[in-house]
């Protein structure tokens, strides 16, 4: 039934013209920097990547990313908990998989190319990833090892920061509010004069949440500097800072009083790039730091807490690339990476200040890969590489990749892969808590995949289709060993699905866009649904901008055999729904409602979702 409707939404009546701007991994000629360290044409890589633009990512007046992301990329879910906010530990959400592989440290997220995950747990922050710094978002779906090595098991999610493409100066600032006591104001300035280009961003957050003692509130800031010394090299340097507090009600059947976090996040980063007509490259250091406090909280009756539990985290490196054509129609990449992480982790009596060392430790990793990428004969593209990665406690891994890409037609590819994923165990796997063994070893991934794009009517529409089959090995699991828990390598999980895309531009005012996938476990997997629908349309003519979408989710598991409790499924439709209107140069009005039609639902098992929310604002641009 899904794959029927998504082809409905694919081709209706065929007329008019328009410019794309939307979810598109198909689109022509589109240069995509994340499946390549440098900039590529989606078309010569055997990757499939899902790109987002900014025009998507703003239409809906999402202070965050995620949850545009996972209504646009066909095989992604993320998983939520409120009408704001992730939060981390107990009861937190935001976990992201692709194919049902992804969620703790297996899903790498990237800021321009730089890798952002917690020192000692390993897991991305998907509260400190906001819609006000990315110019768009490139998902690649699948492994994608080769290049960026260990947590990029299940994919990669690369959000590229905003530019400014002429001299000038633009400001943003948007302020909104609506249910359960949410509000949201930002403000961003982007401005170029010459060779010199600034973004400057800020965000507030705050919601009461939808049930008692679930109040989050947030404050994010974002700076970056880039200048041009000539045609030919450019360097970087950026910073961000977010600072967010949770409160988690717990299970509805279970709930918590005082399960409060407070967490500030970082990141900082330096590059130097080169790029002439032959050969580019880029060297980047980096720096991602972390201080959680957390109060985990009591059940009513029961005796609050005596300790907080704190951790500091760090982590740190280099990248390095060069790419050169040595010849017609050959592209040969090297690369090499170093990163440095870890923390420590303690419980803090209260009254005291006491502190109890849960766990101390720094590891490193360094690599090296080759890729080599070949057209011949103006339709096929041959794309081999290897990695060599070593971690200080895991030991070597050697990631090889291969893949096809036979270029049919001016406006259809077909495209063979197969890549190795892997993930090395985190800090907390293999030092903290009862479960954890120094002995683990890495989980490892191979995919096998085969897709095809096709564009027509002038790329107006585009359409694209997958197949892909994976194999989990050596997955880290707890099981009791003599009585006591522990995490021990032995794991395996096979999957294999198909995903379809379709973006069709109508008119130049109206444009459609639907994705589907359908993902077979033999283990089911929490927060990987076994249909994934998404229709969305966008109008805009005059003053006047209207977005919708509807989502449908079908055997999405939120407990399993494997986590301790029978299997229970949910399955759902979502409906949302934006629109604005320019009431003055630079001045915009908006409105915006999400699951309007009410669904009673779960995506964490024990926290309902709300149900229909509204928010309205204003825009304004000067």
């Amino acid at each position: 039934m899904a794959a029927a409707m998504l082809a409905a939404a694919a081709c209706p009546a065929m007329a008019g013209a328009g410019d794309a701007g939307a979810a598109d991994s198909v689109g022509l000629g589109e240069v995509v920097v994340t499946g390549t360290r440098g900039g590529a044409d989606v078309r010569h890589l055997p990757l499939t990547v899902t790109v987002v633009g900014r025009q998507k990512l703003t239409e809906n007046f999402r202070p965050q990313l995620l949850p545009t992301i996972g209504e646009q990329v066909p095989g992604l879910f993320v998983t939520s908990r409120g009408v704001l906010g992730y939060g981390v530990s107990t009861g937190s959400a935001g976990s992201i998989k692709v194919r049902g592989v992804g969620s703790g440290a297996s899903m790498l997220v990237l800021v321009d190319g730089v890798p952002q995950y917690a020192g000692l747990m390993g897991h991305p922050i998907p509260d400190a990833y906001q819609t006000m710094l990315a110019d768009r978002v490139e998902v690649v779906r699948g492994p994608a090892s080769l290049l960026y090595g260990s947590n990029a098991m299940g994919g990669v999610m690369n959000i590229v920061t905003r530019r400014m493409a002429a001299d000038g100066s633009k400001t943003t600032a948007t302020l909104q509010g609506g249910s359960y006591g949410t509000i949201d104001g930002g403000i961003t300035n982007t401005t170029r004069k010459g060779s010199l280009e600034s973004v400057l961003g800020f965000n507030y957050s705050h919601t009461d949440g939808h049930r008692p003692d679930s109040r989050f509130s947030q404050y994010s800031g974002f700076a970056k500097l880039a200048y041009g010394f000539s045609p030919h090299w450019r360097a970087s340097g950026d910073i961000s800072l977010t600072h967010f507090e949770a409160e988690n009600p717990g299970e509805v059947y279970s709930p918590l009083i005082d399960n409060d976090s407070r967490i500030t996040r970082g990141m900082a980063s330096v590059a130097l790039g080169n790029k002439y007509a032959r050969t580019e490259g880029a060297v980047r250091a980096f720096y991602n730091w972390g201080h959680h406090e957390i109060n985990d909280g009591y059940s009513p009756g029961g005796q609050p807490q005596e300790a907080l539990y704190m951790h500091d985290d760090l982590m740190g490196g280099v990248t390095v690339y060069q790419s050169a054509t040595l010849f017609k129609g050959n592209r040969l990449t090297l690369g090499f990476d170093w990163q440095h992480f870890g923390g420590r982790a303690w419980n803090e009596q209260m009254q005291t200040k006491a502190e109890s060392v849960l766990g101390d430790k720094e590891q490193d990793v360094l690599a090296g890969y080759a890729e080599l990428r070949q057209d011949l004969w103006g339709w096929l593209t041959i794309d081999a590489g290897l990695r060599l990665d070593h971690h200080s406690q895991a030991g070597t891994e050697l990631v090889p990749q291969g893949g096809l890409t036979f270029r049919l037609s001016p406006m259809a590819e077909l495209k063979a892969m197969v890549s190795k994923g892997f993930r090395n165990p985190t800090i907390r796997e293999m030092y903290m808590f009862p479960p954890a063994n120094d002995q683990l070893q890495p989980e490892r991934l191979m995919n096998y995949e085969l897709a095809y794009t096709h564009r027509l009517l002038q790329n107006r529409l585009r359409l694209g289709a997958n197949v892909f089959y994976m194999k989990v090995d050596n997955l880290i699991e707890t099981v009791r060993t003599g009585g006591r828990p522990r995490n021990v390598n032995t794991g395996r999980m096979e999957n294999w699905g198909l995903e379809l895309e379709a973006a069709y531009d109508v008119t130049s005012t109206l444009r459609l866009n639907a994705n589907y996938s359908f993902l077979s476990m033999n283990h089911p997997v929490i927060a990987a649904p076994e249909h994934k629908l998404y229709l969305g349309a966008n109008y805009a003519v005059g003053r006047f901008a209207l977005a919708t979408g509807l989502q449908y989710i079908d055997g999405l598991y939120t407990v399993t055999e494997a986590t301790g409790g029978e299997d229970c499924t949910e399955n759902f439709w979502l409906w949302n729904l934006t629109a604005s209107y320019r009431v003055a140069r630079g001045l915009r009005l908006f409105a915006r409602g999400e699951n309007l039609l009410a669904q009673s639902y779960e995506v964490n098992h024990g926290y309902p979702m709300p149900r229909a929310t509204v928010m309205a604002g204003a825009s304004v641009e000067f």
